[in-house]
């Protein structure tokens, strides 16, 4: 859409937040929750991502690109040939040490959420499914709320920076929020199956797409 990058960058936060709210309001009225670990790791991931918003900076297009899509190869072949985890027989681990390691990782995750975002919303369901055995709903309706807080705190520091465009962010919000709200629930109804298939889809695409063009 011809913005400089970092104006890019900042402006994508406003739809992004939107449809993150309107993803867990989504999710909220299908009964989906996970509060209130939802919430230690938004705030986790909204300390990190305070401190990758600050720090963000302009990078060669082309070489990220590059990295991106190596990202996304990757988490295909973890959805793809990682055991499978039937959430209906294991606990659920959110409290005790998996809380603290949660809470260190989400830190982390916050970071380069601020700083960028791309691709993080498939990492973080991965990890909430893989390692604190969530189903895949509920790792996605858990990655809602958390991106809401995080990035929200992220547009801050961009609002504070001018480095927003708030005719083309609000055009997109729009869109996002139609989309967050009607997939939320879509994904509700068709389960982790569905979910799994639609996220080795979609990172492929993404991997190849960065790669290629």
């Amino acid at each position: 859409m011809g913005l400089p990058p970092s104006v890019a960058n900042g402006t994508n936060r406003i739809g992004i937040v939107i449809q993150m709210l309107a993803g867990s309001a989504g999710f909220k009225s299908k009964g989906i929750s996970t509060f209130p670990f939802s919430i230690y790791m938004g705030i986790a991931a909204l300390l990190g991502s305070l401190i990758g918003a600050q720090i963000a900076v302009d990078i060669k297009g082309e070489t990220f690109n590059k990295v991106l899509s190596f990202v996304m190869i990757a988490v295909v072949l973890i959805i793809v040939f990682k055991p499978k985890i039937n959430a209906k027989q294991l606990l659920e681990r959110t409290t005790g040490k998996h809380l603290w390691i949660s809470c260190f990782a989400f830190f982390i995750f916050g970071i380069y959420g601020g700083f960028i975002n791309a691709g993080l919303g498939f990492i973080l369901i991965l990890f909430l499914h893989y390692f604190n055995h969530l189903s895949l709903v509920k790792s996605n309706a858990t990655k809602a709320v958390i991106i809401t807080i995080y990035m929200t705190g992220a547009l801050v520091v961009f609002i504070l920076n001018d480095k927003i465009d708030w005719c083309m962010g609000l055009i997109m919000a729009i869109g996002t929020s139609l989309g967050g709200w009607f997939a939320s629930r879509f994904s509700v109804a068709k389960g982790d199956g569905f979910i799994k298939i639609f996220l080795v889809v979609i990172v492929s695409f993404m991997a190849v797409k960065l790669w290629f063009f």
